[in-house]
């Protein structure tokens, strides 16, 4: 996995029983990654696009494995697609074939 945005590592550890990663960013976004196992630590700098874990299948309720990226701030949920900038972002279906499209 690798941070969406440069920050400090703001939270590493297990919620709910998945392993969790949070980075605050410069514009008081906090983006959140879950099932993530870390490779960075609490309070630790990371530069966009440094690998900050593996996404870990253990436990998810997805078919395969998957990432859940939330953003954040202060109490407020954002959109984390806001997060990714000009990323095209195709979403699949959880069951049967991805659809097809332009």
């Amino acid at each position: 996995m690798l941070a969406v945005a440069s920050g400090t590592v703001s939270h590493v550890g297990v919620i709910a029983g998945k392993p969790t990663i949070s980075v605050l960013h410069a514009d008081g976004i906090r983006s959140t990654y879950e099932p993530v196992g870390a490779s960075v630590r609490t309070g630790e700098s990371v530069e966009a696009g440094q690998t900050i874990g593996l996404v870990e299948s253990a436990g998810s309720h997805c078919t395969s494995t998957c990432l859940h990226l939330g953003a954040i701030r202060g109490a407020e949920y954002l959109d984390p697609l806001l997060l990714l900038g000009g990323w095209r972002v195709r979403l699949l279906p959880l069951h049967g074939p991805p659809a097809r499209g332009p």
